[in-house]
């Protein structure tokens, strides 16, 4: 009975998560002008949302974005959590501690406080992409540092101090030895940042030029005009985001599935060995 309940508490739960992008991708196939009565099938949308220029240009400048920030963010953010665990146990507190002002502060206040900043303090003009890639790196960041620093907790400490004393230099030693061991975190943080860059609104709408848009404040702004064409096409684009971020997720566990299998095995055989001459 309990494993019952258990279990339909959990579908209840998922219906109530997934149910609205189910019905939204299910208008996205027909003629409905609005959300309510379903009209006749139809591929209408798609053809608007890879037909019309000004989507087009949006998606890809928002994804050019979202992959510049997530590959800078996680490199700042690698590099930070790797510092912090082996700096001392002050300079390591100090480091996570900032690490969580970006993460728990409301994003319009880091946007507003970005934008005052750079544009109003630094005299940056706004009419560039320099104000929203740094608050785009901003905001992922931290969200990197929190994926890596699980990883160099779960890695034998001792294993960079002994490639330093076989001769290894620091980079080296960095790179053949701590990387390799902490890559899926270094993978899920940049997932994690490209998905909160492709999300975010409130910050891009504070740094962004006027003539650019991400796919966050045009839906915003499409949803207040009275295009209806744009409007559906949008549910398209919906779908196809939902789609693609499922595709990610289930070629990611795939991936960290194998890698375990391969890492029980290489334990079972004896262990993986170093090469750092």
């Amino acid at each position: 009975m309990k494993k019952l309940i258990s279990r339909g508490y959990i579908c209840i739960m998922l219906l109530l998560m997934y149910m609205p992008i189910l019905i939204l991708a299910v208008y996205s196939f027909t003629t409905s002008s609005h959300i309510g009565s379903i009209h006749g099938f139809s591929m209408d949308n798609y053809r608007t949302l890879f037909g019309n220029s000004e989507l087009r240009n949006m998606i890809i400048g928002t994804l050019v974005l979202a992959i510049g920030a997530a590959v800078i963010s996680t490199v700042l953010g690698t590099l930070g959590a790797i510092g912090a665990f082996y700096s001392k146990k002050l300079a390591k507190n100090y480091i996570s501690s900032l690490n969580q002002v970006p993460v728990v502060n409301a994003e319009v206040v880091t946007g507003f406080a970005i934008c005052i900043a750079l544009v109003v303090v630094c005299g940056i003009d706004k009419s560039t992409y320099i104000p929203l890639v740094i608050g785009q790196v901003v905001l992922c960041s931290p969200f990197v540092y929190l994926s890596v620093v699980p990883k160099l907790k779960q890695m034998d400490g001792s294993l960079y101090e002994a490639a330093l004393d076989l001769g290894a230099t620091p980079f080296k030693a960095l790179r053949m030895v701590v990387i390799p061991q902490i890559k899926p975190g270094i993978v899920s943080g940049f997932a994690l940042a490209l998905t909160l860059s492709l999300d975010d609104y409130f910050i891009a709408s504070y740094t962004k030029p006027a003539t650019f848009d991400t796919i966050s404040t045009y839906v915003v702004n499409a949803t207040k005009g009275s295009q209806t064409e744009i409007k559906t096409a949008l549910w398209a684009l919906s779908t196809v985001i939902f789609v693609a971020v499922i595709l990610v997720v289930i070629v990611m566990n795939m991936t960290e599935n194998k890698n375990k299998g391969k890492s029980q095995r290489n334990t079972i055989e004896g262990g993986g060995e170093y090469d750092i001459k």
